[in-house]
């Protein structure tokens, strides 16, 4: 079955891997963000906290990398597990954009 994977957030820069390369020499880097926003649940407005892992490859991997610890940016991209033997969920950057003045 497909379906839909799809995520929009925006975000604070908390943590940034160092930038390496997999076997087939495609740039890869982790990073940590911090997410913070209102919204409107079952009628009432709610605060939303949330830390979360992302990953990024190639482009964007190489975009973020040269990005400072509290940063701000948005990002587009899709949920996947971190790997074979951990469901735990990452994002997968797919496009990032530095945010100024947010």
């Amino acid at each position: 079955m497909r379906g839909t994977n799809r995520v929009a957030l925006s975000g604070t820069l908390l943590e940034l891997g160092r930038l390496r390369y997999t076997p087939a020499g495609v740039p890869v880097i982790d990073f940590r963000l911090r997410h913070e926003s209102r919204r409107t649940e079952a009628g009432a407005e709610r605060a939303v906290s949330a830390e979360f892992e992302a990953i990024a490859f190639e482009v964007q991997a190489n975009l973020v990398s040269g990005a400072a610890p509290g940063s701000a940016l948005r990002l587009e991209g899709f949920l996947c597990a971190k790997s074979r033997r951990s469901k735990k969920l990452v994002l997968h950057a797919t496009h990032i954009e530095f945010v100024e003045g947010d």
